[in-house]
């Protein structure tokens, strides 16, 4: 393994489906309230602390297979890491520690040996197992209570890139974030 740095740094449609994973990851109740703690801080949403409270290492390494953004693997005995992509901007790293918390938290009986998650975070898992992360991942860096607090200190215009970069986030995924909810009329300018 190359040597890496060690990084010491909502909505819920998964909530109806998260008694199919309980029994197979971390306790979910101590997960959200670790969620809840963090999302207090207000935006933008430290993620890598969410993964230390966790459990999860998280390393910035720049020997991973070309166009993948981040992994997650099991290391010796029960521990897990992430490894992301230092050379990718600071908000698709944020992203990708988000995507492999979700991993873990949804999916640690898939893990096994490792997730490599290429920069579309495909893993070679079916299509549901990458929207559960992807969702949870958005949630975990955009949560809902967060983005309408924002909206209403602007005086209630939605600016998707003023919104992208107080939460750390691509324009990309905020503009999905923002069409999730058909409520908010939102510009780019």
């Amino acid at each position: 393994m190359a040597i890496a740095m060690r990084i010491d740094d909502t909505r819920n449609d998964y909530i109806d489906t998260r008694d199919d994973y309980i029994d197979r990851a971390i306790n979910y109740e101590n997960f959200l309230a670790v969620l809840t703690r963090h999302h207090m801080s207000g935006a933008p949403v430290h993620v890598v602390p969410i993964a230390n409270e966790i459990g999860l290492e998280v390393y910035r390494i720049k020997t991973l297979p070309q166009g993948y953004s981040g992994m997650i693997r099991r290391e010796e005995g029960d521990r897990y890491a992430i490894y992301v992509n230092a050379d990718h901007p600071e908000s698709r790293r944020r992203f990708t520690i988000a995507h492999e918390i979700a991993h873990y938290v949804l999916h640690k009986n898939l893990i096994g040996d490792g997730i490599f998650d290429d920069a579309l975070y495909r893993s070679g898992f079916s299509n549901k197992v990458e929207w559960e992360a992807n969702s949870l991942a958005a949630d975990i860096l955009m949560p809902y209570e967060l983005i309408q607090q924002a909206i209403e200190s602007s005086g209630g215009k939605v600016n998707t890139s003023s919104l992208a970069a107080k939460f750390n986030v691509s324009e990309q995924a905020m503009s999905i974030r923002l069409a999730e909810n058909a409520s908010y009329e939102f510009s780019t300018a």
